[in-house]
């Protein structure tokens, strides 16, 4: 499973919270990237309900990662 910001993209609207099966079912009506649906089949418990992309790619960046001091320039 490899994720990118751009495959994350695709999931940004997804129904969270959400099933393996319903995002699978999300990723193909909305017409995501064969490798979205490639990364979710890889996913490993069929029964969890994910809260967000976070649950499926834990390094997924976050804006603290983005962090920019204004004040300093």
């Amino acid at each position: 499973m490899f994720w990118t910001l751009e495959l994350a993209s695709y999931l940004e609207d997804a129904p969270w919270p959400a099933s393996k099966d319903e995002l699978i079912d999300y990723a193909q009506r909305s017409g995501c990237p064969i490798a979205v649906i490639e990364n979710l089949q890889d996913l490993e418990d069929e029964d969890e309900i994910y809260e967000g992309i976070e649950d499926i790619w834990p390094d997924y960046p976050t804006n603290d990662d983005f962090f920019f001091d204004e004040e300093e320039y």
